[in-house]
């Protein structure tokens, strides 16, 4: 027996598609008809083929992406079996289940969700929706999401708006990441006061076993004078001057972001690109008295503020007072 009819055998025995005028020819799949055709004759052997290739394309180059093959919302960890799970519809009594006209159980997917399930949706979409406006990176998102996660599974804050967990959640996120945003910020992009967010952010701290660094002059410096347009030294120059304010502690009891506003405002003043106190409030979200009794405190020390290599175009002398 040649290897011709050896195959034949074998396809015989086998539940493959093959044509039978032409046995040995590769058969041609249209994946957009979902035919099998054989290239030979044109007969079309197979119809109504699945297609398991991917349902759209991906142009990553980043070998580690993975190639979206199937449509549909991803697995989320954070929900309850992931929403991927299927349940029996019980009766009225909950002891029998329901069957269907032949006699066997029911089944359906979860689409049903519980009250947990649905406020986690929704405190996720919160978050997102948060984290979209104030063009922070997906991992703090979902750093925000575990946290919301943790607390609604703790019910420490029982009867607390999730919507202001969400928002404490997310300010919580971004110092845990090194991207502090302030209160002000967070209260911008959400429905949930200053003073309510405030509130709730102590009440985690308090229940749940996470902490959060102190935050700093530094750690708003760089984003502020990049949105007032400053120059690189005007930026180095306030940094500095809010360093040593602290360390001279001359602002007892300030914010570090109105330290920030006030030192902004200083070096803006000695350099060509002058900032208005308004200006810098609008941007730091601080009020214009906030920022003017901070620098009040710098003012009469602003000699041994500066940087020895500051290129004064305003000198020291001739700053404002207030």
């Amino acid at each position: 027996m040649d290897n011709k009819a050896a195959l034949r055998n074998y396809r015989k025995l086998q539940p493959q598609i093959f044509c039978t005028e032409h046995p040995d020819a590769p058969l041609v799949e249209d994946y957009h008809a979902g035919d099998m055709i054989c290239p030979e004759c044109g007969l079309v052997v197979g119809d109504r083929v699945v297609d398991v290739g991917t349902e759209w394309r991906t142009f990553s180059n980043d070998k580690s992406d993975k190639d979206p093959s199937r449509v549909g919302a991803s697995e989320n960890p954070l929900l309850e079996g992931g929403d991927l799970s299927t349940m029996i519809a019980t009766g009225v009594g909950g002891s029998e289940g329901v069957l269907d006209e032949h006699g066997k159980p029911m089944y359906r997917n979860r689409r049903t969700l519980n009250s947990s399930d649905r406020a986690l949706i929704n405190a996720f979409r919160e978050i997102g929706q948060m984290g979209d406006r104030l063009n922070l990176p997906r991992m703090i998102a979902d750093r925000a999401n575990t946290l919301f996660k943790q607390v609604h599974e703790g019910k420490a804050l029982k009867g607390r708006s999730n919507d202001a967990i969400a928002s404490a959640c997310m300010y919580i996120a971004c110092r845990q990441e090194g991207v502090p945003r302030t209160f002000k910020e967070i209260c911008a992009v959400s429905k949930i006061s200053k003073k309510e967010i405030g509130r709730v952010f102590k009440l985690i701290l308090k229940n749940l076993e996470t902490n959060v660094e102190l935050i700093t002059t530094g750690d708003f410096m760089s984003r502020f004078c990049s949105n007032l347009s400053l120059p690189n030294s005007v930026q180095k120059a306030a940094t500095h001057i809010a360093r040593k304010a602290v360390d001279l502690d001359l602002t007892p009891g300030r914010s570090p972001i109105s330290v920030a506003a006030a030192a902004i405002y200083m070096a803006s003043q000695a350099s060509a690109d002058k900032k208005s106190q308004k200006e810098i409030g609008d941007i730091a979200g601080v009020a214009e008295v906030t920022i003017r009794q901070s620098y009040k405190l710098m003012y009469p020390k602003a000699h041994l503020l500066f940087p020895e290599d500051f290129d004064f175009v305003t000198p020291i002398e001739q700053l404002p007072a207030q």
